[in-house]
């Protein structure tokens, strides 16, 4: 099977506690987009799994999620077969778009249908969320809101659709390193937030990430791409997540192509579209 493994952007990211568990309760809009991994899975006789991958920067051994999550599954409903993987990479690591998650959980998905598993989306869900707090959002797909620690998903009603520039910077950065360095005086617990003024309104322009200040305080170049990107005339530009990849949304498909033209000149860029619920599930069901 040949399954797309979609990368996700953020459109809004609020940061209101950190909690007994070390991780932070967050608010936020997750948005498929049209830049995919592809992961190629075929049946292997012993009851092994063999993983590897396009991208030398990646670790293709058991740490990988990959490797976590076909553990993960096999002892959950107590599997004996193997399997290959061969990961495409196209989304680059450490940019908050999410490719490692997104990897694991179609790798949960793909499995559970190789090895003729019973339909049992909670128990995915389930298996998702002790890989990672983003891996659920991967299970569900288009527009969603995430809460706790952005493993609790709300679908919600796919009314929006914009022109995404995806800039890449040359460098990862590590989410662990941003929330560890975050100021507690930055979270948005107890104000009015963003994202509500969003879900009322569907007004992209009222959107922000509460990770930014803390994001740009470490890596400086970040906050010169987002200005680049902003004055390139998007509705909104915001980093992804933790970064280190930032986006700008566009109405018209012109505008956006002559923003594209203008960052490529500097950093790696990509225009890509919002991918629906509908258009997601069609896409990877087709692969399988």
């Amino acid at each position: 099977m040949r399954i797309k493994s979609f990368a996700k952007i953020n459109l809004g990211l609020e940061v209101l506690a950190e909690r007994p568990d070390g991780y932070h309760e967050i608010r936020t809009v997750f948005q498929s987009v049209g830049l995919f991994d592809v992961l190629r899975i075929s049946p292997r006789a012993e009851p092994v799994l063999a993983l590897a991958g396009s991208d030398p920067a990646v670790a293709w051994d058991e740490t990988n999620l990959i490797a976590r999550a076909a553990r993960l599954l096999r002892e959950a409903y107590g599997v004996r077969r193997g399997a290959e993987i061969f990961v495409e990479k196209n989304i680059p690591p450490g940019t908050g778009l999410g490719g490692g998650s997104s990897n694991a959980a179609m790798a949960l998905w793909g499995l559970s249908r190789l090895w003729g598993l019973p339909e049992d989306k909670p128990g995915l869900l389930s298996l998702a969320g002790r890989l990672g707090a983003d891996v659920p959002y991967f299970l569900e797909g288009g527009l969603c809101l995430g809460t706790g620690r952005g493993d609790v998903l709300t679908p919600l009603p796919e009314r929006i659709s914009r022109h995404c520039l995806l800039v890449l910077p040359p460098f990862p950065v590590p989410t662990a390193l941003v929330y560890g360095n975050l100021d507690p005086a930055l979270t948005s617990e107890g104000k009015a937030g963003r994202i509500d003024a969003f879900l009322r309104t569907d007004e992209l322009g009222v959107l922000d990430n509460g990770l930014e200040e803390t994001i740009f305080r470490l890596f400086p170049r970040i906050e010169g791409i987002k200005s680049l990107l902003q004055s390139l005339g998007p509705e909104v530009s915001l980093v992804s997540g933790s970064g280190s990849a930032v986006f700008g949304l566009f109405r018209e498909r012109q505008t956006a192509e002559a923003a594209l033209a203008t960052v490529r000149n500097e950093l790696p860029a990509v225009l890509v579209e919002f991918v629906s619920r509908r258009r997601y599930w069609t896409d990877v069901n087709a692969g399988a």
